[in-house]
């Protein structure tokens, strides 16, 4: 075999070992699987063996789960086969995991998993079909089924065996959240049934196979009981009452991966275990076929993964390792930058315009390290090591020998191109200067620096401890070396990048904008602000729109138009909406959540409320809504962020479906359950999504019109990642 490894000793037990050639980690593959049945009959079948171990030969872990490339593939389970023998070939190859692990589960002989590193998806499956589990006792090994993080649900006994062993009250969490657990936590929860020393777990699996093994799992007996009782008992049927209102409210529906999660668990639970077995597959390949499966799978997963390994970065440039950076500005963004870089090792200079105000900066990441300290999540010695990288001054001297400059100082052309100059003075010509500005176009600050080809936009989101996107943007004259060198060093401070072309705004601000900017729509139309904002969360978006525009402060919005207007001139165009911020900041001065008023007042104990006082500046018209006025609302906030992706793409501002997807949900939260802006798109279907536009576009206004690159694509049956995806391959 080529996976697997069979070793049998003298007492009979045979020891497999799961190891993929030409993979750090272990993965579900086809082949695997085909593998699996093959191991079970030599244990079946093999008189000699008494009993059976399984561990990974890998010492990154035991295994990570299914292959989803090959899950995401062409084709799909059903090879693309049309009515009912696509489905039964879909159903075969998606029982074939269960089939594969209830026959290693029945085999008739003991069999023990050795857990000797994480075991997530179908690798925490497998050992859930093992009659005994042994982990390791490693802090950083973690047991999880997160399937429902990238819209699928465990699909090879998952939901299933779990509730068995823990009682679907326990479980839930661990499947309808993806939450992980330790091994201590595993075995307090019976999910293993011992922790032992790293490197002894063989033995301790072997031990228990010569002492106890026994063949049949607990859900074969007889006299099994579900813990804490089945879905009719007194406790379990308000456990499923209960947690169909949770997920309804935690979810809106927009997820049906959890929603078949329950009721994969609820019937399950009512039947024999192998009928169980079967609906959970159904239901597996059910949720798989939705167009939220499709697309949480490629972004989420798959583009994610591609982007984080520098999948955008330009060939032939030599990898460029930055040690040092220079970074101007210590307010909350540079704070935020200094900390990262420290934390991957980077020496920083952390500049500000007096050593008052630099210190200050540094003060932030002195915050989270003593945070970390006493948390137990970083030794004292590593949270000095880490500050000991940050150097706060004021003395622009100190920026000679970085090998990259991130400047970070107020949106303001003038103050930008004043620190640019002052740093430039210090750099090597291999170095590279970075803005860090949410909304400036980069050709244009760029004329402020006498080395044009080495200037790039490096758009961090806040807090940049938490934000896991960095948006890159090329200015006119930027070259493609320093793209390649700013791509290694986003890299280096673990962060995911994008690559966007220059425009006001680029792609995540001008896209994100628009959300904002939507529920201003619908404020300056009348509708009650709660309505706004609760469908706006119900959308999938982390916030409403109002709360978001507190969350990122109503007097940067009022600076950035009026920045905006006095660059347009005469193109500018005045909104209803734009007269409210006006009021809000300059005569309330309420800038939003920094200084505790925006459209919501909050107190220092207590939650926030909607301020009193927006009623002045916006009467209420529409107080209640019905089901299809939430439906419009919500199609408004999610399609104007889509139909302005499209014009991006039409603009040459983005040109890879996969960053626009990855962009949006790490960049601004938009609803991770379609997939992105672009996934949306193509999951509604460009023409239905053309003539959905067109409706809102009359009733509304030419905000919603759709760009001609949509009309040809709906034209031709086109959707973005076969137009432009082809293209992208193409070129690499």
């Amino acid at each position: 075999m080529e996976n697997f490894k069979i070793e049998v000793d003298g007492d009979g037990i045979a020891l497999v070992t799961f190891d993929v050639p030409g993979r750090s980690m272990n993965t579900l593959t086809a082949s695997v699987i085909k593998e699996i049945g093959e191991v079970v009959e030599t244990i079946k079948s093999d008189a000699a063996i008494k009993g059976a171990v399984i561990t990974s030969g890998k010492t990154t872990g035991f295994c990570a789960g299914a292959d989803l490339g090959e899950l995401g593939g062409s084709g799909g389970l059903g090879g693309g086969k049309p009515g009912e023998e696509g489905l039964k070939a879909a159903f075969e190859a998606g029982f074939a995991l269960n089939k594969a692990f209830r026959a290693l589960e029945t085999c008739g002989k003991p069999v023990a998993a050795a857990v000797n590193g994480l075991a997530m998806g179908g690798g925490l499956e497998i050992t859930l079909a093992c009659h005994y589990r042994v982990v390791a006792d490693n802090p950083k090994i973690q047991l999880a089924l997160p399937e429902a993080k990238v819209g699928l649900l465990p699909g090879a006994g998952g939901t299933q065996r779990l509730p068995r062993l823990m009682g679907v009250m326990a479980a839930a969490p661990y499947l309808l959240e993806g939450k992980s657990m330790k091994p201590a936590e595993a075995l307090a929860l019976k999910v293993v049934h011992e922790v032992v020393p790293a490197g002894q777990e063989v033995e301790a699996a072997k031990t228990w196979i010569k002492t106890k093994g026994d063949p049949v799992a607990p859900w074969d007996k007889k006299d099994f009981k579900i813990p804490g009782g089945g879905p009719y008992s007194a406790g379990g049927s308000q456990v499923f009452v209960m947690g169909n209102a949770m997920l309804r409210k935690t979810t809106y529906g927009n997820y049906p991966a959890q929603l078949n999660i329950m009721k994969a668990v609820y019937e399950g639970l009512q039947v024999p275990f192998d009928a169980a077995l079967r609906i959970e597959t159904r239901y597996f390949l059910k949720t798989m076929m939705s167009a939220q499966a499709k697309g949480m799978i490629r972004t989420l997963f798959l583009s994610l993964q591609e982007l984080g390994k520098g999948s955008g970065r330009p060939a032939g440039v030599p990898h460029y390792d930055v040690k040092k950076v220079a970074v101007l500005g210590a307010g909350m963004m540079g704070a935020g930058i200094a900390y990262v870089q420290a934390m991957a090792g980077i020496e920083t200079v952390l500049i500000d315009q007096t050593q008052e105000a630099a210190d200050k900066g540094k003060g932030y990441a002195e915050g989270l390290v003593k945070k970390a300290v006493s948390r137990g999540k970083m030794t004292p010695e590593k949270g000095e090591a880490i500050l000991a990288l940050i150097h706060p001054t004021a003395d622009y001297a100190d920026v000679k020998g970085s090998d990259l400059v991130v400047e970070a100082v107020f949106e303001n052309r003038e103050v930008k191109a004043s620190v640019t100059k002052l740093a430039e003075a210090q750099l090597a010509d291999t170095a590279i200067f970075g803005s860090n500005t949410s909304t400036l176009p980069i050709t244009g600050l760029a004329k402020a620096s006498v080395r044009p080809a080495s200037f790039i936009g490096i758009h961090f989101f806040s807090p940049v401890d938490k934000m896991g996107l960095v948006e890159l943007i090329m200015g006119d004259e930027t070259s493609q070396e320093a793209l390649a060198k700013s791509i290694d060093y986003v890299l280096k401070i673990k962060k995911t990048p994008i690559v966007v072309n220059d425009s006001r705004g680029f792609y995540t601000s001008r896209c994100f904008g628009t959300f904002v900017q939507e529920g201003m729509e619908l404020l300056a139309d009348g509708y009650a602000p709660a309505i706004i904002d609760n469908v706006g969360r119900a959308t999938g978006m982390p916030r409403g729109p109002l709360e978001m525009h507190d969350d990122v402060a109503l007097d940067l919005s009022y600076k950035i138009a009026q920045q905006t207007k006095k660059d347009l001139g005469d193109k500018y165009e005045e909104r209803p909406f734009t007269t409210i911020i006006e009021k809000m900041v300059e005569g309330e001065g309420r800038y939003g959540r920094k200084n505790g008023k925006g459209f919501y007042d909050y107190p220092e104990n207590g939650p926030k409320t909607l301020w009193p006082g927006l009623a002045k500046l916006a009467p209420v018209k529409i107080a209640e809504v019905d089901k299809a006025g939430i439906e419009e609302i919500r199609t408004r906030l999610l399609y104007r962020q889509a139909v302005e992706a499209a014009r991006c793409f039409e603009e040459g501002v983005i040109t890879d479906p996969r960053e626009a997807d990855v962009g949006a949900i790490l960049g601004w939260g938009f609803a991770p359950w379609t997939g992105g802006p672009v996934s949306l798109i193509d999951g509604v279907g460009v023409a239905k999504f053309v003539e959905a536009c067109d409706a809102l576009a009359q009733k509304y206004g030419a905000r919603f019109a759709p760009p001609q690159l949509l009309r040809d694509m709906a034209a031709k049956g086109e959707t973005f990642y076969s137009r432009f995806g082809v293209k992208e391959k193409a070129a690499a």
